[in-house]
């Protein structure tokens, strides 16, 4: 309970005598002597050079994050629902509802109610009922310096408090603290986070004026500060005035409305008529517990976790207290752009119905993740790593405001990490038509995969028509481990690596003999052959788990015509007038020239299930691993691509480590099978959503100027298997739009990027089984 009674208190007294007033006076005087002597204030004035002033006051204020459109709200933070307005930007309804209702003498009083403090001390004399108004300054002094309790002493130095604040500061600077500062119930503190609270609506001035506050409502808010909570030890019989806690509390409103109405009519700021014609409101919203906090239980609240995690390691965050985000007032604008985010959602989320038809309403510990990159800028459009936002995340790790890592977003991704072992050997100047001998089963005894290795040579789990003799693009297509192993061995381990990298992969989980659990492994910044050391030739075919953002990431490189940009979740963070942060964009080419590019995209475009049926042009790479040494169970699928315009990776797995199976009993899922009807449907409905001309992002055509001639003996053949377009002259002509950072200042780095300023912790990882050269049987 904010105040303790009402100027203009009721209730019948008997006139005292002469003789009695006299002794009243004495035994007051001599009480308020007492009482100030015991408080210490006659002794050295103490309260009044101690207490915070309102300058001095760092009030917790609710931090809001929103979508990139910097409208659309994401999610709430802060331990207090609060948002400071200044007073200048209120509207009058609130301003006078509050006057009207706790202190109708504010205007013209020096912020201390003297009779009241005189009650207190009468009463403690006498043994009375404590009683005695508090002015609106005494309020405001007795939240600035913390006063709890119904003490009398707290009554003298609250009273001393507002004394000195009456004579520093004006009324309206005090009027204006008050409302920011007083609770309202439901969590809400300040009279901004009261109205969003109960009524949707806002006091700013210069809103709509359909979405301010009125002056009826104003009322109904006032009401409740008399009373914000129910009483927790008779909450039924003492509800306090939130109309929607039950009949009582909204007859306690209705009363004290009609009371605060008649304040205004006596102050002047309702004519008579006015007042008649005032309605009661019946508008107010239900009660919503976790309305202060909303937005964290939803899928985006993993977005908000990395939001926090990033801003953290930046220089302006770096060093704070674990809440200074979270209650700080601050504005966070997101890169999520919510027509991606719900594309997103409807695709991943395999619980929905909006999901696509291979994967709804599979096993409960199906679980898929999708992560959507902007190429050329690294923006972070959408985000799925679970249903729950409080829960796990299978998409990425992000660190917490403990600095422990958290999350579940690695899984090995199989063959669709040989989009990697592409890019570098076409960097290297290797032809997607050069040949390589591809048997179904082949032994590299330089690798250790040899017929006598624990686990014997390297085999294909898919055929193709080339078989023995394919082109690498064919082998790309079919996904031949045969030739990629042996692709992998010609690059080296390092140089696969090192191509991850600059492509956008940060880390890389290695297994660590005699643990249980992978090892995260920081890639950038790190000598490519030192980190090799930590990997085998197994890298090229996927066995080695990354996340299903960073996968992302490097899709968004190759769309952006093997231009890398950091993934970011933030475009900036604003305190009223003030940018406290602002995302800075910047490009580092990872050394794919313009003729690498066009092939690795003519490629990758030639697998059949990264064809979207829009009209665009879209390249990509399915990926599965295998369950243990089974080479007919598979526990992670991954379907990742990208055109001109996106970039996504979308990854299918179980939670528990178990293999995949259907309901309907089949263990036949497969990264076209299970992701890839996720990745088309989001690529389809996202790049609608996004409303972009698919002519403006066309992928180029190869020269092919070290093309390996065809055998005259076999003539080749596209791949029956495949339905995208042959490289012919009737493709279209090279018009590519690759994404830059010109939209703003863009700074070019080198090849080589710095490492993260972050703790070398690993994050918790989910139960997927221990995988090592000597158990893989493989991806798809």
């Amino acid at each position: 309970m904010i105040s303790d009674g009402d100027n203009d208190s009721g209730g019948a007294r008997v006139a005292p005598t002469g003789r009695n007033r006299r002794r009243n006076r004495v035994l007051v005087f001599l009480a308020v002597f007492a009482l100030l002597a015991g408080s210490g204030l006659v002794a050295g004035g103490y309260y009044v050079d101690s207490v915070p002033t309102p300058t001095d006051l760092k009030l917790p204020e609710s931090t809001t994050v929103y979508y990139a459109d910097g409208r659309t709200k994401m999610a709430t933070l802060g331990t207090e629902n609060r948002t400071i307005v200044p007073y200048g930007e209120m509207n009058d309804s609130a301003k006078q509802a509050i006057v009207a209702a706790e202190d109708r003498t504010f205007w013209k009083n020096k912020g201390i109610d003297f009779s009241g403090v005189l009650r207190a001390a009468w009463s403690n004399v006498t043994g009375g009922q404590r009683q005695g108004a508090s002015t609106i300054t005494q309020q405001y002094a007795r939240v600035a310096a913390d006063l709890k309790g119904v003490t009398y002493s707290r009554k003298l130095r609250e009273a001393v408090i507002a004394w000195k604040l009456d004579d520093k500061y004006s009324k309206d600077e005090i009027l204006g603290f008050y409302l920011n500062t007083v609770p309202f119930g439901r969590g809400a503190y300040g009279i901004e986070a009261a109205a969003q609270t109960y009524f949707g609506k806002t006091v700013r001035r210069d809103a709509p004026a359909a979405q301010q506050l009125t002056v009826a409502e104003a009322m109904v808010l006032c009401a409740m500060v008399k009373q914000p909570e129910a009483d927790p030890n008779d909450p039924e019989g003492q509800p306090g005035y939130d109309p929607a806690r039950n009949a009582t509390a909204k007859q306690n409103s209705i009363d004290r409305w009609n009371y605060i109405r008649d304040g205004m009519v006596k102050l002047g700021y309702l004519t008579a008529e006015q007042a008649a014609n005032l309605a009661y409101p019946d508008s107010v919203k239900p009660i919503d517990r976790n309305a202060g906090r909303s937005g964290l239980d939803r899928p985006t609240g993993l977005v908000v976790n990395h939001v926090l995690s990033e801003l953290r390691q930046t220089e302006q965050f770096r060093g704070k207290p674990a809440d200074y985000l979270r209650d700080g007032g601050f504005k966070i604008v997101t890169t999520i752009d919510k027509r991606v985010q719900d594309a997103a959602e409807a695709a991943a989320d395999i619980r929905r119905d909006s999901a696509p038809e291979a994967v709804r309403g599979q096993p409960k510990n199906w679980q898929a993740a999708l992560v959507a990159v902007e190429p050329g800028t690294g923006r972070v459009l959408g985000y799925y790593g679970g249903n729950d936002g409080s829960g796990a995340d299978y998409a990425g790790w992000y660190y917490d405001e403990n600095g422990e890592a958290r999350g579940f977003g690695q899984h090995p991704p199989g063959s669709s990490f040989k989009v990697y072992d592409l890019a570098a050997a076409v960097k290297d100047k290797i032809s997607v038509k050069q040949h390589f001998d591809s048997p179904e089963t082949k032994e590299f005894p330089e690798s250790g995969r040899t017929k006598d290795s624990p686990a014997g040579p390297i085999r294909n789990a898919e055929r193709a028509p080339c078989q023995p003799d394919c082109a690498l693009w064919e082998a790309t297509v079919a996904s031949l481990n045969v030739t990629y192993f042996e692709l992998t061995e010609k690059l080296g381990t390092a140089k696969v690596i090192d191509m991850a990298t600059r492509a956008g992969v940060d880390s890389m989980w290695a297994v660590e003999k005699g643990s249980p659990r992978p090892k995260r492994v920081d890639l950038r910044g790190q000598d490519p052959d030192q980190v090799a050391r930590q990997f085998s030739t197994e890298v090229g075919i996927g066995q080695y788990g990354i996340t299903v953002q960073d996968h992302a990431n490097g899709m968004a490189t190759f769309a952006a015509g093997g231009k890398r940009a950091e993934s970011h979740f933030v475009r900036s963070v604003t305190k009223g007038d003030d940018r406290i942060y602002q995302e800075a964009l910047k490009q580092t080419d990872v050394g794919l020239d313009a003729e690498a590019v066009d092939q690795l995209d003519w490629a990758l475009r030639r697998v059949k299930a990264a064809k979207l049926d829009n009209g665009w042009d879209s390249a990509g790479k399915t990926g599965t691993w295998q369950a243990g040494q089974s080479t007919t169970q598979n526990v992670h699928t991954w379907m990742v691509g990208y055109t001109g315009a996106l970039a996504a990776s979308v990854w299918l797995g179980t939670v528990d480590g178990k293999p995949l199976r259907t309901k309907d009993g089949s263990y036949q899922v497969f990264g076209s099978t299970g992701a890839g009807p996720i990745w088309r449907q989001f690529m389809e409905q996202a790049t609608a959503a996004l409303k972009l001309d698919p002519d403006k992002y066309r992928f180029g055509e190869p020269r092919f100027p070290n093309d390996t001639p065809e055998p005259s003996s076999a003539p080749r053949t596209a791949d029956p298997t495949t339905a995208a377009p042959s490289p012919t002259s009737a493709s279209p002509s090279p018009s590519t739009v690759r994404p830059t950072c010109d939209r703003r200042p863009c700074i070019t780095t080198s090849p080589t990027g710095r490492p993260l300023p972050t703790p070398d912790l690993s994050p918790t990882l989910s139960p997927t089984p221990s995988l090592s050269p000597s158990r893989s049987r493989g991806p798809r």
